[in-house]
């Protein structure tokens, strides 16, 4: 059993660093391990390592582990939400499972935001289990597989009331898998035994429309289970689902996952209000700062005391995190709902066009250090590990949309 920099246990097999193995990554903050060189450069020919086809649309980010990529999609003309598994070095698809078939009922209501699909969790893995969250037939699933794709168990977390979609991605910690399922339904946010399904502990949410996936983050000595939205910013055990401190924040509707300095907690989120906003996460309940950027959908990264963001509207930001002085601000072009990724002191950042920018994170200026051109359709995180670039995209061809995962590198 290994400790990983982010308080989470994962046991045998060890994750590493290679890995990906859950939203946002190893350290569940957006920022890859360093000792890694991936390409830095790229096109549809220009270090392509392989791409794959696939069936459906999904948002959520690629994870990866071991010899293994697995991701989660949504076939509407089939109502089908599967989970696939694709080779990590040749492409080619090991297994597809599918895990709802049916329950499609909700997207007749045209409630479902263009920018969302029924697709939009990523999957997270212990290297012995994947899980993966589904909103079907007005409810929220979690369903548990094994690294073949054979359903282990499945768990109807609540009902849930389409309001334009649901993206939050299953955290993992101990010998649980926790999920938040925030709804005008009633939300809820559970810890369930990873081998059974069981609820270990629950605690309700507000009734109100909400994205973010739970995040757990040392901070403040210690490690916190962290949701922002619901007009709150809550801290809690992840253990036992305890509060350890809560404040009015935030905002209704958050999309991005919360980061931390250690110190601080910072959280952003775009529905009715704008908000960056730093929260001090000793419990004291003091916002030290916040300012009225619209950072609704990519998350965030810190580093070095610096705040890094790239805002829906295709703006890169810079922000101190002790006091929220901006650094710097810079159009991009186009607009954000892919969250950046760092890999050492290089941040890749993919707007919805395909566009990815690569620029410096420093505080001094904006420091662009190249641009690239993938596919016409880019909505998911991509996933930076082993020295490749696992990512989410889709091409439209003869008039269609077709999504594919492309995996690249030098």
């Amino acid at each position: 059993m290994i400790v990983l920099s982010s308080g989470v246990l994962a046991e045998r097999p060890s994750i590493s660093g290679n890995d990906w193995p859950w939203w946002r990554g190893y350290a569940q903050n957006g920022v890859a391990v360093e000792d890694q060189q991936p390409p830095m450069q790229w096109s549809q020919t220009e270090n392509v390592r392989w791409r794959l086809p696939l069936e459906g649309r999904g948002h959520g980010s690629p994870t990866i582990f071991s010899d293994q990529v697995f991701l989660a999609t949504a076939d509407s003309s089939k109502e089908q939400q599967s989970v696939v598994s694709v080779d990590r070095e040749t492409g080619r698809l090991n297994w597809q499972r599918v895990v709802h078939a049916g329950g499609f009922a909700n997207k007749s209501s045209n409630k479902l935001n263009q920018k969302a699909s029924l697709a939009s969790s990523s999957v997270a893995t212990d290297g012995q289990k994947l899980f993966i969250n589904f909103m079907n037939d007005n409810a929220l699933w979690t369903t548990a597989l094994n690294l073949n794709g054979e359903i282990l168990w499945q768990k109807r977390i609540s009902d849930y009331v389409l309001h334009q979609g649901y993206g939050a991605s299953p955290a993992l910690f101990g010998a649980l898998v926790i999920v938040s399922a925030d709804n005008k339904s009633g939300g809820v946010v559970v810890g369930l035994d990873r081998d059974t399904g069981k609820v270990l502990w629950q605690r309700d949410r507000p009734s109100k429309p909400n994205y973010a996936s739970p995040i757990i983050l040392k901070a403040a000595g210690r490690d916190q289970l962290l949701l922002s939205g619901g007009d709150l910013v809550t801290s809690l055990d992840p253990l036992n689902g305890e509060v350890i401190w809560e404040i009015e924040g935030a905002t209704t509707e958050c999309v991005t996952s919360a980061v931390t300095d250690g110190v601080h907690v910072f959280t952003s989120g775009g529905y009715p209000t704008n908000h960056v906003s730093a929260v001090k996460a000793d419990g004291s309940g003091e916002i030290v700062w916040q300012n009225k950027s619209r950072v609704y959908v990519p998350s965030m990264l810190q580093r070095d005391g610096y705040l890094y963001a790239t805002l829906d509207a295709g703006i890169a930001a810079c922000f101190r995190c002790r006091d929220g002085k901006e650094m710097w601000k810079k159009r991009l072009g186009g607009t954000f709902s892919s969250s950046p990724v760092m890999v050492g002191d290089v941040i890749y950042a993919a707007n919805e066009a395909g566009q990815t920018f690569l620029f410096k994170a420093s505080p001094d200026s904006f420091q662009k250090v190249a641009e690239n051109k993938l596919g016409d359709s880019v909505f998911a995180t991509p996933a930076i590990c082993g020295s490749r670039i696992y990512t989410r995209v889709a091409h439209f061809e003869d008039g269609q949309r077709q999504e594919y995962v492309y995996c690249l590198g030098n």
